[in-house]
Order: structure tokens, then sequence, then C-alpha cells
């Protein structure tokens, strides 16, 4: 759906991400689902020195929202919708919500290559090795530690148990003049242009539709 600039940063001591038990931060690996979720909820939203990140609390406030998008593509299709309308797959895997079916990709950078097997682009992963590098340098952890370590924890958290936090949009009911289901159902880069069509309905600013570079869409609650 959207990609971040790789971060072009010269680090005199440079920590791998698979490092010692010392390092501030450790990414399962990406042929598992806690690893393959925590890095598409990175992949969406910025971080320090990137365009678009505002604070801590932005990036994330979009994260935990992008899984919530995620999560009502799996368990609440809203009255009058498919969820092949709604997702664009029928599916009770979140894998295959992330990264689409029959060839059609749902997160760009993220797909199942012709093993069936759930991948990602190089871009993703040479973005994720950077920001580790950065967030284990130094001498204590800071805001890229704190970010990883979050997505990290949400993607372990929700395949483990459940989603940790609040839905921000599932009490809404009016866009405008326009009735809406409530819930987020899809996001996109925030720029003017980008809109999922459709019965997607953009969410204001004035109701917290922007978040980490991101806009969220509820739907139409009477589908066109």
């Amino acid at each position: 759906m959207k990609s971040l600039p790789v971060l072009a940063l010269v680090l005199s001591a440079v920590v791998g991400p698979s490092e010692a038990s010392g390092a501030f931060v450790q990414f399962e690996p990406p042929n598992t689902p806690t690893g393959y979720l925590a890095r598409l909820l990175v992949n969406e939203t910025p971080f320090p020195g990137e365009r678009a990140y505002e604070s801590e609390t932005d990036t994330k406030g979009a994260m935990l929202q992008v899984l919530w998008v995620l999560h009502c593509r799996l368990h609440f299709i809203p009255r009058g919708y498919t969820q092949q309308q709604v997702a664009g797959v029928r599916s009770e895997d979140i894998i295959d919500v992330i990264t689409g079916t029959g060839g059609r990709r749902q997160c760009e950078g993220f797909y199942r290559n012709a093993a069936g097997r759930f991948v990602t682009d190089p871009r993703v992963e040479e973005r994720l090795d950077n920001l580790l590098q950065i967030a284990n340098s130094g001498g204590k952890p800071g805001r890229f530690a704190a970010l990883l370590n979050y997505a990290q924890g949400l993607a372990r958290a929700y395949l483990k148990e459940d989603i940790e936090g609040a839905d921000r949009y599932a009490g809404l009911k009016r866009v405008g003049s326009v009735s809406v289901t409530g819930r987020a159902y899809s996001w996109m880069t925030d720029v003017d242009s980008f809109h999922p069509g459709g019965n997607f309905v953009t969410i204001p600013s004035s109701d917290a539709g922007e978040l980490g570079g991101n806009r969220f869409f509820t739907l139409r609650k009477e589908p066109k």
C-alpha cells in the first residue's frame, strides 16, 4: 500500500538484527506469522528522520490502527458487504489478508511466491535491517528500539491472544452527510489523490483519520 524510503545513514558501529542477546531489539524471522505481521506494521509507518514522522505516539497509533484494519477485514465485515468486496480475499488467515490471493496483492511489498510461501520485497528487509542497526547501536534503547519492539509485541500478542488497544474508529457513525459503518477497512498514504474507491469513505482529520502519514477509510453504511 505504501513504501517508505530507506534511511541512508552511515553507522560507525553496526549491530545486526540477530546478534547476541545484548541487542535492544530482535525481530522474529520473516517466514513466521509474527515476524511477517510485525514487518508489515513497520513497513507501513514512519520512523524518526523519515517523511511523515511526527512522534512515537503517532507512529504507534498508526501501527495499531493498521492492525485493526486487518482484524476488521477478518472479523467485522459489515452487513451488506462480503469479505471479498472489503478485503479482496475470502479467508480466515491474516496472512492472506496481507498478501492477497490469486496473484492479487493487497499490501505492496508483501506477497506469496510461486511456492506459496509468504515473502517480502528486498526493500522491506533492507529498511528493517537499517532500522534494527540504528535501534541496536548506542548505549541504551531509544525511539527506534521502542517502535520496533512495539510492532513486534503487537504482532506477537495478536497472534497469540488478541488485539491490544481500542479501535479508535469503532464508534464512527457519520462522515459529513454520509452514514458509515464505523471501523476502518483500508488505509493508504495520505495524499489527496489516493482513495481505494467504491464504497470506501475517507475518515477526516477531525475524526483522527490521519495517522503516521496514512489516511484511513471506513465504509458507507448502505452500499451503492
